[in-house]
């Protein structure tokens, strides 16, 4: 009987975490496979939904997939039960942003969860950690998988303290990092600003330059607090308005707009207003595709206040992003450190504009050593992570290994611990 797999869509933003793996066990007689696309509800928002989001981004990338969107919240879960996989596999931990019949907790009742991370590198440590912050191997998805993978050797040892040890966890690399570092090489950059009409300052020889403004969503030393949006927005307006000749396209981190009102850090009509300013200008735009890398390759500048962008931006590109960096925020792991140093690094839009200046006319800062350096790091098995996570999954099948035993797990999942935003049903 062939291996029964299916991809939880939730996050879709990140599925190149999974593209590789599912289209191997697609094509491979060995497995089954299975897509469905599921509600959720990200940090900031109120209400689970936004399936439609999940099902359209997989139909825009070819992906087949069976749509679990009932106004029931036990019928998709149900169907889950009925579809009786041998392994689920997820690509994003946090449990309180999936329906509660979604998590691992349920999820484990019947079935082998395993976790391929939705971030490219883990680059930040929480405070008082070293070498590996504890929410990357301490949720209850990490305590519940059945199988992980990395591409980071340091969580294998941070994995052999805990009481399931590190034996489930395997080294593979990052297959999102492979699609990045193959997208360098054969993909074909994308831009979302079309000027029918270009004006006197734009520039003459062929198209304006290109401007990508990621910033995060973190605003608090609480968590991680990289995200420098609410002491920018005004000024990146302005020096859109003043420069029409240059293309500023915002990707905002997806969780940007919902945190930055549920954090009372704009209000949401201060939000609105800033929203409506920024899209009537002709030389800015909003991209929140899942799809990223076709647009780092179209642009000629990025500037980001992290995280991942840092250390992914230079993989695709070959180049230093500008990476204004907030005093205040959490320490950089090992790694975090390596990623940083490969772009440069400013501390305030003054700066940024000055460089900007300088970047057009005479091309930014050599970072070739230090990204190479970042490519060694981040990638210990480069274009395998996908085959190795496939053969991985069918050895452990043949190896029958059996469903988690959650009385082995006793210490207290880190987002249940004091001090944790609750988890609210």
């Amino acid at each position: 009987m062939p291996i029964k797999v299916v991809f939880l869509a939730m996050y879709f933003e990140a599925w190149d975490a999974l593209d590789e793996v599912y289209r191997i066990m697609a094509a491979d007689p060995r497995f089954e496979v299975q897509v469905v696309s599921i509600p959720r509800r990200l940090t900031g928002e109120v209400d689970f939904g936004n399936e439609n989001l999940v099902s359209s981004y997989l139909d825009s990338v070819g992906i087949p997939h069976e749509r679990l969107n009932s106004s029931d919240p036990d019928a998709g879960p149900a169907r889950m039960r009925e579809l009786a996989p041998d392994y689920v596999f997820i690509n994003y931990p946090w449990q309180r942003n999936y329906q509660p019949g979604y998590r691992v907790e349920k999820l484990t009742e019947f079935t082998r969860v395993c976790y391929v991370p939705y971030y490219s590198m883990p680059l930040v440590n929480e405070p008082g950690d070293q070498g590996v912050a504890s929410h990357l191997y301490e949720q209850r998805s990490h305590q519940l998988a059945s199988l992980i993978f990395t591409q980071d050797a340091a969580l294998l040892d941070a994995f052999a303290t805990t009481e399931r040890g590190d034996g489930y966890i395997h080294l593979t690399g990052s297959p999102k990092i492979d699609r990045l570092m193959a997208l360098a090489n054969d993909g074909v950059g994308t831009w979302p600003i079309t000027a029918s009409e270009p004006g006197p300052n734009r520039l003459a020889a062929g198209r304006p330059f290109r401007v990508v403004w990621a910033p995060h969503h973190s605003y608090s030393a609480a968590w991680l607090n990289f995200g420098m949006f609410a002491q920018t927005h005004r000024e990146m307006l302005t020096l859109a308005l003043r420069h029409p000749e240059i293309d500023f396209v915002l990707r905002p981190h997806p969780f940007l707009f919902g945190t930055l009102v549920d954090r009372a850090v704009l209000t949401q009509t201060e939000l609105d207003n800033w929203l409506e300013d920024w899209n009537d200008l002709s030389n800015t735009a909003i991209h929140t595709d899942g799809e990223y890398a076709t647009l780092f390759k179209a642009t000629d500048l990025l500037v980001t206040d992290g995280i991942s962008f840092i250390g992914e931006y230079p993989l695709v590109t070959g180049r230093p992003s500008v990476f204004l960096e907030n005093r205040g925020h959490w320490e950089f792991s090992p790694l975090g450190e390596i990623a940083a140093e490969a772009n440069i690094r400013l501390t305030s839009m003054d700066a940024f504009e000055q460089l900007l200046d300088e970047v057009r006319t005479q091309g930014l800062p050599d970072r070739t050593e230090q990204i190479a350096a970042l490519r060694s790091a981040a990638s210990p098995y480069p274009g395998q992570a996908a085959r190795r996570i496939v053969e991985t999954v069918a050895a452990d099948s043949a190896a029958g290994t059996p469903l988690v035993d959650k009385s082995l797990v006793r210490r207290i999942p880190w987002e249940l611990r004091e001090g944790r935003e609750p988890q609210v049903d």
